[in-house]
């Protein structure tokens, strides 16, 4: 990208896992990038190595609060997304989702900058439909404890295409499916980080079921790839877009994976399963195919090995 067609680009959550590899790949192609966090979930330390970049910026900052800069595109990302973050303070989960979508719709419609909303394929809740394609409307439990989470980005979704249709406002509302990869947060209790945490510690590691229920994991570097193609499609095309891996693998067959890449001597155990825990998460890609021509191209051994790597560097530190 050239200097003539770089953006002024707002990352929000930009500190945390995805938002500082999408700080990242939008810096390599030339743009400048405010980054936004208020470093509840995030880690300065994901972003340190952009500081000395002459074309990004941090900004320490809560998205429940207005925010008032000029920019061209907006990146809206700022949420807890693990349960053991989300569930710590629930309340301001839920305000971090709809407080935040209104604040930066607001700042989005006053610039008049396009707007991405990361949402979740936790909208889908525990689903009845499998694979997921974007015409579900999903089986969410609105008062369980993982409400604030799955029903604020429900919330959210619901504020964007409002303005969206009030304002036309141009928006892209991606459903995110599990994702992995380097700059983890790892007490985040995210099944991929867990598991790699406990084997490279010889730890026993803790299945909740019987290890059936199913996942499907997309690398964050393919995860990032579509965001941005989304991002460049035409104003007419809002979403919702799901992105994600579509191939499926069992709780535990992961675990067993990740035993075997690492020769950790872990042993596998099981406790009960937590309320409203999903048995089965698939995404149905076909609309990435065919609006953005995606499609992750990292396989999860591949991409296990690049998390594993990280996380052995990291353990060191600590």
């Amino acid at each position: 990208m050239n200097n003539l067609t770089a953006k002024k680009v707002l990352v929000t959550g930009g500190a945390g896992f995805l938002g500082s590899h999408l700080c990242e790949r939008l810096l390599d192609a030339s743009n400048e990038v405010i980054c936004v966090d208020n470093c509840y979930t995030g880690t300065k330390a994901n972003i340190y190595h952009l500081f000395d970049n002459p074309r990004f910026e941090f900004m320490r900052h809560d998205v429940t609060f207005p925010l008032y800069i000029e920019v061209d595109e907006i990146y809206n990302l700022a949420c807890p997304a693990s349960p053991i973050h989300y569930q710590f303070d629930p309340v301001q989960t839920t305000k971090t989702s709809v407080h935040g979508a209104i604040n930066m719709l607001g700042l989005a419609k006053r610039v008049k900058a396009k707007i991405l909303q990361a949402s979740t394929s936790e909208v889908y809740g525990d689903p009845e439909i499998h694979p997921q394609p974007e015409s579900y409307w999903g089986n969410v439990n609105p008062i369980g404890r993982r409400s604030c989470y799955d029903e604020g980005k429900r919330c959210a979704e619901t504020l964007f295409f409002d303005y969206h249709r009030q304002h036309t406002l141009p928006i892209k509302v991606a459903r995110i499916f599990n994702t992995y990869g380097p700059s983890m947060h790892p007490a985040d209790g995210r099944v991929v980080s867990n598991f790699i945490i406990q084997a490279l510690k010889n730890e026993p590691i803790t299945i909740y079921g019987d290890g059936s229920q199913t996942r499907s994991f997309c690398y964050v570097d393919d995860l990032i790839d579509g965001m941005i193609r989304f991002m460049k499609t035409e104003n007419d095309f809002t979403g919702p877009l799901n992105l994600g891996n579509p191939v499926e693998f069992s709780i535990l067959e992961l675990a067993e994976k990740i035993i075997d890449q690492t020769g950790s001597k872990s042993e596998i155990i099981f406790n009960e399963l937590p309320e409203d825990d999903p048995k089965q998460r698939k995404p149905d890609i076909s609309l990435a195919k065919e609006k953005l021509n995606w499609e992750p191209k990292i396989k999860l051994e591949q991409g296990l090995v690049k998390t594993i790597t990280y996380f052995e560097e990291l353990l060191k530190t600590i």
